[in-house]
């Protein structure tokens, strides 16, 4: 009822003059309730209808055939480029599609146990096939039953011959020969990539660089990530069109999980647990000497919520080697001043002041410089712990040379995402995946519960190594007092040549920030107006293309739906 009920209010204003709505969004307590109403009915979060999503996608393949064209790809020499099908089941269609693509019967080999003809090498493994290869430049390999389009060996040649190995995104044929359910894939993200196998079908790998991995893998998936692991100086490219059509008898599961595990288990020891629930698997990155760990939380006043914060990383969290600093900007209600004082006497305890005007960035700026652990912990005074394990996850990968912030999920009180990630791009700034979705949601590929890369995530509850945070020189305290700070901090610690990484095992609920809804004054507006034109400004290349996100999702609404017409329109400007 409350979803139709506002669907009902948010088609009546639509129909009201553009005049009229001017005037209404003047007004910003009218505006705040609208937006909080909003919320709560979850409208936010909708996939469009299947009807919508097939429109959509019919729209956006007329504009990858008009880009294919453009492309000039004709004439392409594809005899440096050897084939591999995984799997005889559904060889035939693969191998006929191979064919009308330019690819010969002598150039393909399958991997299984029966010939589906003649002319086509048998191997009883990936490994054998790379061994079998060694004359030709370049291996592609697909899932037996997968079908390519004509254009795809030209294309993947064409686009970047220098990566170790290209992939592209995938779609399938419903019963009526139309294309449906695309999988539009963000750039090389290896996190998702152990935790979900996104990548299963469809890579063009370099045989040389193959021929230097040491592990063989038994799938697809698993090569990539041996590949990457084994160098990762290796780029590797992603081609953002629809190339492969996925066979509706392969589905991304257990098997290749299990055989990306073994390969993170030879290169780094991590261990993994697969999740039957959600076809994942749960990465714990080893902790070896068990940093001290400093939590960072400001507030002035809000007894309750920092009592509540408090008590519950006291009482669950189960990584023991932290301390806590409350940094107290001018609190003046005296149950407030009583209650940190009393926290003075907790061993993990400690209460800076921290007097003067409200500078989120300053304030944890100060407090880093009074931390002693190696890694530093932000975390707002309204989380409270879920899982108990949050912080071993964090620090597992806060620990990693390679990564630098780490971010966690994040929930509202009645158990909608917050945050899972942040994306550049939305609304012409930066916003949170997946926001509204509900808690068990497994979201777009499986997004909301795979760990994975993102290029920014929120300070709300973020982990990073105390040396990189000083390397960058902290938060800015001079131009963003308030908004998009954390984003501006996690995009500076990514140009120093590390990972950001959204935690999907580690859960806390972020509570206050629901009830508050969105607080649009015009002083506030004219100050996030101010911080988002310095975003927009010194971060225009990761909001023109967040390497993170598809360039072919929409970058109106968190819900990873394919871009609108008009979006795709406004590129062609």
């Amino acid at each position: 009822m409350k979803k139709l009920a506002m669907m009902t209010v948010k088609g009546a204003i639509g129909l009201l003059p553009s005049s009229v709505k001017s005037k209404l969004k003047n007004n910003h307590k009218l505006t705040e309730f609208y937006s909080r109403s909003l919320q709560r009915s979850g409208l936010f979060y909708g996939f469009p209808s299947k009807k919508k999503r097939r429109a959509l996608y019919a729209h956006y393949l007329k504009q990858q055939q008009k880009q294919l064209e453009q492309l000039g790809v004709a004439g392409i020499d594809t005899n440096s480029v050897a084939v591999v099908i995984v799997g005889e089941r559904g060889a035939a269609q693969s191998i006929a599609s191979l064919n009308k693509a330019g690819i010969s019967k002598k150039h393909i080999y399958i991997v299984g146990k029966e010939k589906q003809n003649g002319a086509i090498e048998l191997a009883a493994s990936l490994g054998e096939v790379v061994k079998a290869v060694s004359g030709y430049t370049y291996l592609l390999a697909i899932n037996g039953g997968d079908t390519i389009m004509p254009e795809m060996v030209s294309v993947f040649l064409k686009w970047n011959t220098q990566a170790s190995m290209i992939y592209c995104d995938t779609d399938k044929f419903d019963k009526k020969g139309n294309r449906k359910s695309p999988h539009f894939f963000p750039d090389w993200n290896p996190e998702l990539q152990f935790s979900s196998a996104y990548i299963s079908t469809g890579v063009l790998f370099s045989v040389r660089a193959l021929e230097q991995v040491d592990y063989k893998a038994a799938t697809i998936a698993g090569m990539a990530c041996a590949l990457w692991l084994s160098d990762t100086a290796k780029p590797v490219a992603h081609i953002p069109l629809t190339l492969l059509h996925r066979s509706s008898n392969n589905k991304t599961g257990a098997d290749e999980l299990e055989d990306i595990a073994d390969v993170l288990q030879h290169y780094t020891h991590a261990v993994s647990a697969y999740n039957r629930e959600f076809g994942i698997q749960h990465i714990q990155w080893p902790i070896l000497d068990e940093p001290l760990v400093s939590l960072i939380i400001p507030t002035k006043n809000a007894k309750a919520l920092v009592q509540a914060c408090i008590n519950s990383i006291l009482e669950k969290t189960t990584y023991k080697n932290y301390e806590i600093l409350l940094i107290d900007n001018g609190s003046d209600e005296r149950e407030s001043i009583a209650y940190f004082q009393q926290l003075t006497e907790h061993p993990k305890i400690r209460v800076l002041e921290y007097p003067g005007p409200f500078n989120y960035s300053a304030i944890n700026n100060f407090g880093v410089q009074h931390a002693k652990g190696d890694i530093v912990g932000l975390v707002n005074n309204d989380i409270e712990v879920i899982k108990p394990d949050w912080l071993t996850f964090m620090v597992g990968h806060a620990s990693r040379h390679d990564v630098g912030c780490v971010g966690a999920k994040l929930l509202y009180s009645d158990d909608r995402v917050q945050h899972a990630g942040v994306v550049l791009g939305y609304g012409g700034g930066a916003g949170h995946a997946h926001k509204y979705f509900p808690r068990y949601h497994p979201g777009y590929l499986k997004r909301l519960v795979a760990t994975q890369n993102y290029s920014a995530v929120t300070a709300a509850c973020l982990l990073v190594k105390k040396s990189l945070f000083n390397a960058v020189g902290g938060l800015n305290e001079k131009d963003l007092t308030v908004a998009f700070n954390d984003v501006d901090f996690c995009l500076r610690v990514r140009e120093c040549g590390v990972r950001n990484v959204y935690c999907a095992e580690a859960e806390l609920y972020h509570h206050e920030s629901v009830s508050r809804g969105l607080d649009l004054s015009p002083e506030k507006a004219a100050r996030f107006k101010k911080e988002l034109d310095y975003l927009q400004t010194h971060w225009a290349h990761y909001i023109a293309h967040d390497p993170a996100y598809s360039p072919n999702l929409t970058l109106k609404r968190e819900n990873f739906s394919v871009k609108t017409k008009e979006e795709f329109a406004a590129l062609r400007k």
